[in-house]
């Protein structure tokens, strides 16, 4: 039998307790806030209204944001950007409408910056302790969940270790049905018992309590999958299936519905869907628009020194390859002679090319890159991204190098994660490529604006500018 607590993981009460300590933590830390502005909490009629609604619209956007599903076994950063998100929508809400009314004369915005900051801190810190607290107890027992996993084959071992690993979770796995096709026939794998085949399936999830079934079966073997829904029909037990994904280069795996169809992603990324791609757009349009007027002056002063130290163009454009593949013109201050490309480029040539004095000097701090804030004005590039390269090398690289057209799926960038590591310029192409890839799956406007900050901290001027 189950040990001490028995809460379901979707258990009602588990999701009401959320609901108040929120609906507390946004009503209090609003109270608080005022207290630290104005020493008193003698709220006018005005300030009331704005703590109802702001506590109202604060618990609508954490129960449309998914702060009330079951977190068991999610990441806790997962639902730190769902508590960030509805915070800040509950008081971007809340200045909007106060704009639209004329109101906002009424408020402090002290207040409002210290509500907005403390309920997030204090929301965050209860689910975290609580979240401790309850891994802490499965981990000691407490709040189990039996599960039986259905294969015993490197995919079903696979799952059983990853379980085994994690017990915060509280998913015990109590042992497999046998897969038929599996070379392993021994009694146990990991000293996790094999208890049977697949007809004896609901005789031992009755026997031992068990509340979940995980199928890990090779996607091959869908007769036996329809095999053990059909038997457990009649049970209450929880059936989970985990498709046989491991062995493919996912990025940004996920689970979605199209036309009504379930669909497993493979390899997709959520920077360019939804609010995300706005989100990204609008970091690119405002931060390059503002950074262009600031460099502008810079800007003149280069055109002039490239201009001065060698005939020709003040910018050279060469064609590179950013989202979906597409090709578009990338700007650059010219720092080589006119004529350096005569004999075609190669792969590690850049040392080689002609470079004018300055130009060794624009090279070398970077400034030879500036003009690409107007490509990312255009729309053709982000500021941060994987670096774009040349179509032929694009031509070539996609057939020896694992996963390299998968950085193509985003728009590419003036700096990204792989420059502020030292990949840039003629360095190990495959580092870049799983830099490039990391910064794709693990994409966030905090990591883009974290790389902007490691540029003009290390970025700029490197050994391997180039």
């Amino acid at each position: 039998m189950k040990k001490g607590l028995t809460l379901k993981e979707h258990s009602a009460s588990v999701g009401i307790s959320h609901r108040v300590l929120d609906i507390l933590c946004l009503f209090a830390t609003g109270l608080l806030s005022y207290w630290l502005r104005f020493s008193h909490l003698d709220l006018n009629i005005a300030y009331k209204n704005v703590l109802l609604l702001g506590v109202i619209i604060g618990a609508t956007l954490l129960s449309m944001f998914g702060g009330y599903r079951a977190w068991r076994g999610s990441s806790f950063t997962s639902e730190i950007q769902c508590v960030v998100s509805a915070t800040f929508g509950t008081f971007l809400l809340l200045v909007l409408s106060a704009f639209a009314t004329q109101t906002s004369e009424l408020y402090s915005r002290i207040w409002v910056a210290t509500w907005l900051a403390s309920s997030t801190f204090f929301i965050i810190g209860y689910r975290l302790v609580l979240r401790k607290t309850l891994g802490g107890l499965r981990a000691k027992g407490y709040n189990i969940r039996r599960v039986l996993i259905i294969g015993n084959g490197e995919l079903g071992q696979n799952v059983a270790h990853k379980l085994i690993q994690n017990p915060s979770m509280g998913l015990v796995v109590t042992g497999f049905i046998a897969d038929q096709t599996s070379a392993n026939h021994e009694a146990s794998v990991e000293g996790i018992p094999i208890l049977g085949g697949l007809k004896d399936i609901d005789q031992l999830v009755r026997d031992l309590h068990i509340d979940q079934v995980w199928i890990a079966l090779p996607m091959s073997e869908a007769v036996q999958m329809e095999q053990v829904q059909t038997t457990l029909a009649t049970s209450a037990v929880t059936i989970r299936m985990v498709p046989d994904i491991f062995g493919f280069q996912l990025l940004n795996h996920s689970m979605t519905e199209v036309a009504g169809l379930p669909v497993i992603n493979l390899s997709t990324s959520h920077m360019l869907e939804g609010k995300n791609r706005f989100l990204k757009s609008l970091e690119d349009k405002v931060l390059s628009s503002i950074i262009l007027l600031c460099i502008s002056p810079i800007m003149i002063a280069l055109a002039i020194g490239v201009k001065l130290s060698s005939s020709g163009p003040v910018f050279y454009r060469q064609e590179r390859v950013s989202w979906n593949g597409r090709s578009f013109n990338m700007l650059k201050f010219r720092s080589m002679a006119v004529d350096s490309e005569k004999d075609g480029v190669k792969w590690g040539g850049a040392t080689s090319m002609s470079v004018t004095k300055f130009g060794a000097f624009i090279r070398k701090t970077s400034l030879d890159e500036l003009p690409q804030f107007i490509n990312v004005l255009k729309g053709d590039m982000s500021i941060v991204g994987p670096r774009p390269e040349r179509t032929v090398f694009v031509d070539q690289f996609k057939h020896e190098i694992p996963g390299y057209m998968q950085k193509h799926m985003v728009k590419a960038g003036i700096t990204g994660w792989a420059q502020i590591n030292g990949w840039r310029g003629d360095t190990d192409l495959k580092k870049r490529i799983e830099c490039d890839l990391y910064y794709i799956e693990h994409w966030s406007i905090w990591f883009d604006l974290r790389i902007i900050f490691l540029t003009f901290w290390k970025g700029f001027i490197h050994k391997n500018a180039a």
